[in-house]
């Protein structure tokens, strides 16, 4: 390449390479849809892992392969309340004895300034 290709251009900005005399990697158009009915393709390697599922180009939901397994559903766990935490420190009689508790407090007080 000549000096004056390079001449007036700012390092990195501009690639003076092309792809002749190259050879692509094998690719494969693997289908996807979402549950909004979007159906798009994604190019992949041919030697790729193919992955079951892939966010939606045009809203962002999870798709899905068309041709491919559907992901295996993960066990999860139901998510712990607070009250399901409070449960495993106090019975129900020790809440309504607390309960009675408090209210009595809060009685007393709206005694006082009334």
């Amino acid at each position: 390449m000549g000096e004056r290709a390079l001449r007036g251009t700012r390092l990195g900005a501009t690639s003076y390479e092309n792809d002749r005399n190259t050879d692509l990697a094998p690719r494969q158009e693997v289908p996807y849809t979402c549950p909004k009915g979007h159906r798009f393709e994604v190019p992949l390697a041919a030697e790729a892992e193919i992955p079951s599922t892939w966010e939606c180009r045009m809203c962002g939901a999870t798709a899905v392969r068309v041709d491919g397994e559907q992901p295996e559903s993960k066990k999860t766990k139901p998510p712990r309340t607070h009250w399901d935490m409070l449960l495993e420190r106090r019975s129900i009689e020790d809440l309504e004895e607390v309960l009675n508790e408090r209210l009595a407090v809060l009685r007393a007080q709206r005694r006082k300034s009334a």
